[in-house]
């Protein structure tokens, strides 16, 4: 078991790809927090993952208020006594809005809880790494952090701002133990389109532009075995760098 011992937060663990992740490093031996909004559906991944015998507990928490934050890294390492891997997986997108159709409450939202959220777990996590010498982050980024239009310009731009995060929080931690890496994936079927409700047609239009050139579109347990291997120590070289998961659409 590559995760034998060790104690992960998965943020938006409730379902896609953070749901999978909390399973996978369960199943490799970890003790699992296992965060999101919804509650009920959190239980219910709790639940899939104590029938094979594995650990975990649910937590609800909104990535965008920095109170649950506290609480999630504070139960768990008052549940299990520390904490090794930080998953920022919680994100929504943004109905296409191109920039000149950005509202401050959308440009507002969607940074809280796709950049600010990630940004203020990895800051409570820090001080637990630090101490100990050790500990993992990983951030689930987006095509849409690497490229210019997968998506509205709020989700783009904060994207961007995951990227840059990682890259910075890697660099400045390597010399105490820390490693900070991100994942992109290109199209995974997950129930992240449940936050797209009314697209803009016009950013919309522009950003499925290159749609037809998608090789294929993953699973979200495609994009779980990446984070194991960034979890565990076979990666233990790999640090501020993002991995990208696309089945080779953004290499045309």
């Amino acid at each position: 078991m590559k995760l034998q011992g060790k104690v992960a937060v998965v943020t938006g663990a409730a379902s896609g790809m953070g749901k999978e992740i909390a399973i996978l490093y369960a199943k490799e031996g970890a003790k699992v927090v296992v965060s999101d909004i919804h509650l009920d559906a959190a239980n219910s991944t709790v639940a899939e993952i104590e029938l094979f015998g594995g650990t975990a507990i649910a937590i609800i928490a909104n990535v965008s208020k920095e109170a649950d934050i506290q609480n999630l890294i504070d139960t768990a390492v008052s549940t299990y006594g520390t904490l090794d891997i930080l998953v920022n997986n919680a994100g929504i997108m943004d109905n296409f809005v191109p920039a000149a159709d950005l509202t401050d409450e959308l440009w507002e939202r969607i940074f809280a809880i796709n950049s600010t959220g990630p940004m203020r777990a990895i800051r409570k996590a820090l001080p637990i790494f630090t101490d100990k010498g050790t500990g993992v982050i990983i951030n689930i980024a987006s095509l849409g952090g690497l490229q210019g239009s997968r998506a509205g310009a709020a989700y783009t731009a904060a994207k961007h701002a995951v990227v840059g995060l990682t890259k910075n929080v890697g660099f400045q931690y390597a010399n105490k133990g820390v490693r900070c890496n991100a994942i992109a994936p290109g199209a995974v079927i997950t129930n992240i389109a449940a936050s797209i409700n009314e697209p803009n047609a016009f950013g919309m239009e522009r950003a499925m532009a290159g749609q037809n050139l998608t090789p294929r579109a993953g699973e979200a347990e495609e994009i779980a075995k990446v984070a194991l291997f960034l979890a565990s120590d076979d990666s233990s070289f790999i640090n501020g760098t993002v991995i990208t998961a696309d089945a080779g659409w953004s290499a045309y």
